[in-house]
């Protein structure tokens, strides 16, 4: 904000020269690590949420229809009831964790001759299970059908290649494993379908005509940008791409099965999925221990012991209801790249402790 505090595109001087200069460094960062062959096509929102509303409502119509997976996001799963209003349609495919055969089975029985998207996330922000989206984009491309990617949960964490997998939108967030600021998102696109921009205003470019340009990525880029944002997820997917992700993903995973191991010794403790392994998870860990509430699991971790962990539904009731925790929620467990074994041993420690003073 101290060197390049002025509004890029918008003028000649050299401020916002610079401006430009930092966003496009970071465009071109981003379609490097996702694969993408062009840096235009990268677009910058204010988060996955927004990405996901922009191919959602900007794709879809009237008399369509859309599968989405039992896994899904509120982040998906509300826009696509709102579409309903529209007179969209959409199905939810089961996912089966460790049968990548039966999900892609279970999605191909739902296609219709009207079905025009197919979204589904990577990993599921719940439990961590990897949906086999490049074998999805697969079958899309044989039934001619749209596809997007929600990889919130995955970016950063799993090499991604969106040009070779022949996925025609990835959306995902800036501060999760891109360790970019919150406020920041990515939608990348692929294909020569491009939806219809949620938000028409000021690009800097073609300002005497009154429609909204064409042009990527000013169709999506009205009004001016987040400046800070954006050079801030800039200097994330360099580190991202300075340490690499298998290494980040196989440092997380690491501490996600150390976990996974102690809790499953432990008394009282419910886990809901097998013990996590890099190329069928990512590394996310949900629990709960008999007989409490997660909620107040969670805020005990926090108050008695300093660890913060996140409890309920995490927008995912879909996620919930497929493994029967919809009444209950689960604590989940997310290490980062900064997270230690020492820091892990000292949660399962914890955990025992809350049991502990729970029975008493």
């Amino acid at each position: 904000m101290r060197y390049y505090g002025a509004n890029p595109g918008r003028s000649g001087h050299s401020l916002s020269l610079k401006a430009s200069e930092k966003i496009y460094e970071c465009r071109k960062n981003a379609a490097l690590l996702l694969g993408v062959e062009k840096p235009e096509n990268i677009i910058f929102t204010q988060s996955c949420t927004s990405a996901l509303n922009t191919v959602i409502k900007g794709v879809l119509r009237s008399g369509d229809h859309v599968i989405i997976s039992s896994l899904e996001h509120n982040a998906v799963l509300r826009p696509v009831e709102w579409m309903k209003k529209l007179g969209v349609t959409y199905s939810a495919a089961k996912v089966y964790p460790g049968d990548d055969d039966a999900t892609i089975n279970s999605f191909r029985a739902l296609i219709r001759s009207n079905t025009r998207l197919i979204i589904c996330m990577q990993a599921s922000n719940v439990f961590g299970i990897r949906l086999p989206v490049e074998r999805l984009a697969a079958m899309c491309g044989i039934y001619n059908i749209l596809f997007c990617v929600d990889a919130a949960q995955s970016a950063g964490l799993i090499p991604i290649n969106v040009s070779s997998s022949h996925i025609d939108y990835l959306c995902t967030a800036g501060h999760k494993g891109l360790y970019g600021p919150m406020g920041t998102g990515i939608l990348a696109v692929n294909s020569e379908t491009i939806p219809e921009s949620l938000i028409q205003g000021g690009t800097g470019s073609l300002s005497a005509q009154a429609a909204q340009p064409d042009i990527l990525p000013d169709r999506f880029e009205s009004g001016t940008p987040n400046l800070a944002g954006i050079a801030g997820l800039n200097e994330g997917i360099l580190f991202v791409k300075r340490r690499g992700e298998e290494r980040i993903a196989a440092h997380e995973t690491r501490l996600v099965q150390l976990l996974y191991d102690r809790l499953s010794e432990t008394e009282g403790v419910i886990l809901y999925t097998p013990r996590p392994e890099e190329g069928k998870s990512v590394p996310v860990l949900s629990f709960n221990i008999e007989s409490a509430d997660s909620e107040k699991i969670s805020a005990l971790l926090n108050d008695r012991f300093n660890i913060a962990v996140r409890a309920g539904l995490h927008c995912a009731p879909l996620a919930h209801r497929q493994f029967g925790t919809e009444e209950t929620g689960t604590v989940r467990i997310v290490p980062s790249a900064f997270n230690t074994q020492g820091q892990t041993e000292y949660l399962a420690d914890s955990i025992k402790k809350i049991i502990k003073l729970l029975q008493k």
